[in-house]
């Protein structure tokens, strides 16, 4: 019997649940997938990885071209055809196969990308979402970035807009609505230690985790 288990973050932008979900990883001793991803589906793919960091977490919007254009070539260096264009659509499904594929061999903690809808028949899967208060969501990002409340507040609309149309899009689900994870937590409540520490605990308890090398 496959005992691997999955555990999907969600997240605000400058809620710290980037943050959260690396430290629930090392915590539970399991692997952390975010930004990690768009190197193996390149790797996977042999395609160049600006494909995938231009589509990522971008819902469908047809061929992809205006900064890539057709300039980028597969790893090898030979060029793509004219022809041979990529939507978002076909990279999402690179990057599925990938996700599918880390979740058949091991244990893995998943940042975003519609993880959670990929996984679905996963037997052994929790859902999670990591939010904040918008004033606490800007502090973070002020400190992080050294921006002023307007910049951040900007950043954290365009973020909160692509996330949600991305995952409405490809998991026909809503983003950040209590009914699609769960559990939804608000990081302000325990801070970021706190909230590792009570989402380690769910986790433990919804799957029967033995503890004993916790």
């Amino acid at each position: 019997m496959n005992d691997h288990y999955i555990i999907n973050v969600g997240r605000q932008l400058g809620s710290g649940g980037r943050e959260i979900g690396e430290k629930l990883a090392a915590r539970l001793g399991i692997g952390f997938y975010d930004k990690e991803l768009i190197n193996l589906a390149s790797q996977e793919s042999g395609l160049c990885k600006e494909f995938f960091e231009k589509a990522d977490e971008t819902a469908s919007q047809g061929i992809i071209g205006g900064v890539l254009g057709m300039r980028f070539p597969f790893l090898n260096e030979v060029a793509l055809p004219a022809t041979n264009c990529l939507s978002n659509d076909a990279l999402f499904k690179v990057q599925s196969d990938v996700i599918r594929d880390l979740a058949a061999k091991k244990s893995c903690l998943f940042v975003g990308r519609c993880a959670d809808y990929i996984l679905r028949e996963h037997s052994r899967c929790v859902n999670l979402f990591v939010s904040a208060p918008m004033q606490k969501r800007v502090e973070r990002l002020c400190r992080m970035h050294g921006i002023d409340e307007e910049r951040a507040e900007e950043m954290i609309e365009k973020s909160d807009k692509k996330r949600s149309e991305y995952y409405n899009y490809y998991s026909y689900n809503v983003w950040g609505a209590a009914s699609t994870y769960h559990l939804c937590i608000d990081s302000s409540s325990l801070g970021i230690e706190g909230t590792v520490d009570f989402l380690k605990d769910f986790v433990i308890k919804k799957l029967k985790l033995a503890t004993d090398d916790l």
